[in-house]
């Protein structure tokens, strides 16, 4: 395959900025495709973007003989379904984050992938981006010393703007997303952990319904106890006072402390008595470097940039939280 032309399947409000332009920019990639049940909706969007072709069935974009790679961008309820019938069709596939609704689809999802020997990446896509980047390598040279804690606190009004604008608040519809905010936020975060820290030993949380209106929990806690003695603690609510908003992280070594927001722009590190902060320019489109690593691995010139195995991990640890 040297040519990826591909097919996105959900084309709402994620992929009009944050993915979607980024298929015709990144070498060796084109959009061609584009599908929403509603055909006036999925008419519009390939109009705007400049997108030959439509559809309003899935099964029939994933059937079109030009699409040879697959970007599914629905909701988590249809992540399985849409996933499992591409690979069968023996296109690979690009699928959104969460993974699915739990860790059991995730799973059947991933066992597809080997069954029909096709590719499948998982859009963790803040691996790619340079923030994230240098946090890693920031990691790797040791300058903070041994790794000891990860403190996580995500405080959030019940109304909030960290969540992008959908029509239909689907988000907190377990049917639909498998939980809350939490489900839809905590994957970014999670996931950045297993990438940093490895293979997890112990995990276990808390999960609440502290605002008795809503249908979902809103607050979760979570605890991991990663295989090389590394300890994780991560707070959600989702119910926060306006004035008590928080998205922080902090890595705390033996010589110093990283701390950075998963949803922000900036890194400050402190070693010894020295502050360092490290601002980043905001990216037009925030996947557009990781589909750049799915081009390149679907064209055979790099490895998988998230595994549906490395995926399945931050659903399990997200099933164990919420459980």
């Amino acid at each position: 395959m040297n040519e990826i032309k591909w097919g996105i399947i959900g084309c709402g409000d994620v992929t009009e900025v944050k993915s979607g332009p980024a298929f015709n920019k990144v070498p060796h990639s084109q959009l061609v495709a584009v599908m929403r049940r509603d055909a006036a909706k999925a008419e519009d969007y390939a109009k705007r973007h400049g997108v030959p072709k439509w559809y309003s069935n899935a099964t029939d974009l994933i059937n079109d003989p030009e699409v040879n790679a697959i970007y599914i961008a629905t909701p988590p309820l249809q992540h399985e379904e849409y996933t499992i019938a591409a690979l069968a069709a023996g296109k690979p596939v690009y699928v959104e984050k969460p993974m699915a609704l739990n860790s059991i689809a995730a799973q059947k999802m991933a066992d597809a992938s080997k069954e029909y020997g096709v590719k499948l990446v998982v859009a963790h896509y803040r691996r790619a981006q340079p923030l994230f980047l240098k946090i890693k390598s920031l990691l790797e040279e040791n300058v903070i010393g041994d790794v000891r804690l990860v403190d996580l606190k995500m405080l959030q009004p019940t109304t909030n703007n960290v969540i992008a604008n959908t029509a239909e608040n689907w988000r907190i519809n377990p049917a639909i997303s498998g939980g809350g905010l939490f489900h839809d936020l905590a994957p970014h975060q999670l996931d950045l952990m297993l990438y940093y820290f490895g293979e997890a030993k112990k995990v276990n949380g808390l999960a609440s319904k502290q605002d008795t209106a809503a249908p979902v929990e809103d607050l979760v806690t979570g605890h991991i106890l990663f295989e090389n003695g590394l300890v994780f603690n991560g707070l959600w609510c989702f119910s926060a006072p306006e004035n008590e908003q928080a998205d922080s992280c902090e890595i705390y070594g033996a010589k110093g402390k990283i701390s950075f927001s998963v949803f922000g722009q900036y890194i400050k590190l402190n070693v010894g008595n020295n502050e360092e902060t490290i601002n980043f320019e905001p990216l037009q489109h925030v996947q557009q470097p990781m589909i750049e690593q799915v081009v390149a691995y679907f064209r055979n010139g790099g490895g998988n940039p998230c595994s549906a195995e490395e995926a399945l991990e931050t659903m399990k640890i997200m099933d164990a939280f919420t459980a």
